[in-house]
């Protein structure tokens, strides 16, 4: 990881966004008007694949507009540099050390495998599965529309969910599919899929071709903490919203079960709901800020934290508190002290800028506080689940351009990794060959 590298992705994130805004300006990729915040605002979410929208995609963008937003999600999900390298292997071109360093920060990759290789799997994954969810989707809406209506839904929802983006073409996002099996469960495995990461996704299929092949603890890490956060969502919010009329006390059992599968799943990746989210309680809101804070998978589609960073900060404590004189591991791996101090530093910067964020909002926007720290951590961990704004757009949609602007950079910032965009901003330390003494300091 270096300056000059970052630097680049980040200057072509901000290029995609600025590019996409001033194309859904034009007047034929909008219906009725359209600012140029607003515009800004709604291609940062799509790049950023978050999913918060202060304009009603269905009925605010014609059809031009829709499918920039798609080509939006799609780069920002996959990734500008890791497309742009694609291009390059496929006219043949061998990629020079600088090349796949910036393919491999784009996609926070750090394994062994050839970078060439990795990128081409990449690819191949995301149009197999993308194409399946279309399809399954797609004769699922031909049910309820036109046969050319319903593919643009199918599309436009799997390229959302496995990019992790929550855009959705419906007016309610899926709170019409409320009771579908189908729907609920395709969207919500494409989610999971995506927020993974691509280097689980490549070596699971390594683990199925080649049995011998041993998965990484990061893999292993990230498999188990998903599994762990999806039913314990599942158990939070079944726990505190069982009798709450607004979500799921109309609810049969078994549609109880299944929703909130679908709102753990969404809450910490993606910002699709299938529930009207301002009926959540505060201690609801409360904890779902704490699930997005967590988010997915090391280089995946999904914002957060990450898995892996809580899991290795866990585990030290644990073993800190136990005092124990053997370095801190997982699945047989010793965790080095770097990635520790590496991942303290991740949790405590972004409790800091989420904290600092909702402060100014609170204050400028007036604005109530749950209320405001739900919809910062949704943008900084690009998660996108809303409590609304009273109809179907974001809360956001309460801000002034102020408001929206820092709504705007949190986006970007999550997008871009917390700990890239502080190397980013203060840079790499030069080697000194010095060592103090150590001091004694009260804990």
């Amino acid at each position: 990881m270096n300056q000059k590298t970052l630097r680049i992705i980040f200057f072509s994130y901000l290029i995609v966004v600025l590019v996409g805004a001033t194309i859904l300006m034009l007047p034929f990729s909008h219906i009725g008007k359209l600012t140029f915040i607003d515009a800004l605002f709604t291609s940062t979410s799509a790049t950023c694949v978050t999913g918060l929208i202060v304009k009603v995609t269905p009925e605010d963008f014609t059809f031009f507009g829709q499918f920039i937003l798609v080509l939006l999600m799609q780069v920002g999900g996959v990734g500008y540099m890791s497309i742009v390298t694609l291009f390059f292997l496929m006219m043949r071109k061998n990629l020079n050390i600088h090349e796949k360093n910036m393919a491999k920060d784009s996609l926070n990759y750090s394994s062994n495998l050839d970078i060439q290789s990795f990128l081409k799997k990449v690819f191949v994954f995301t149009l197999i599965l993308e194409f399946i969810g279309i399809i399954i989707l797609t004769f699922r809406f031909y049910a309820d529309m036109s046969f050319s209506k319903a593919l643009w839904q199918g599309i436009f929802h799997t390229i959302a969910a496995f990019n992790n983006a929550g855009s959705s073409m419906f007016r309610d996002n899926l709170v019409g599919y409320q009771h579908d099996f189908t729907v609920l469960m395709t969207v919500g495995l494409l989610v999971i899929l995506g927020g993974l990461g691509y280097l689980v996704l490549v070596e699971l299929h390594y683990k199925f071709s080649k049995q011998k092949f041993m998965l990484s603890a990061h893999t292993k890490i990230t498999l188990w903490g998903t599994l762990i956060l999806i039913v314990s969502g599942m158990l939070v919010f079944l726990s505190i919203e069982w009798d709450n009329n607004g979500l799921f006390a109309k609810l049969s059992l078994y549609q109880k079960l299944l929703n909130s599968f679908f709102l753990s799943v969404n809450f910490r990746t993606s910002g699709f709901n299938s529930l009207d989210l301002s009926n959540l309680s505060d201690a609801s809101l409360f904890c779902s800020t704490l699930y997005m804070m967590v988010g997915g998978g090391a280089g995946s589609t999904a914002g957060g934290i990450k898995i892996t960073t809580i899991a290795v900060l866990i585990i030290a404590t644990i073993h800190t508190m136990k005092l124990s004189n053997q370095a801190p591991y997982a699945f047989k791996r010793t965790i080095t002290a770097e990635i520790i101090n590496r991942s303290s530093a991740i949790i405590l910067v972004a409790s800091f800028i989420t904290i600092l964020a909702t402060v100014v909002l609170v204050e400028t926007q007036r604005t109530p506080f749950m209320k405001t720290l739900f919809e910062v951590v949704s943008a900084f961990c690009t998660v996108g689940v809303s409590v609304g704004n009273g109809d179907v757009l974001s809360f956001s949609d309460r801000f002034n351009t102020f408001g929206k602007s820092i709504i705007i950079a949190l986006m970007l910032i999550g997008r871009m990794g917390i700990f890239a965009f502080g190397f980013l901003l203060i840079g790499k330390q030069k080697n000194k060959h010095i060592q103090y003494p150590e001091g004694r300091i009260l804990l």
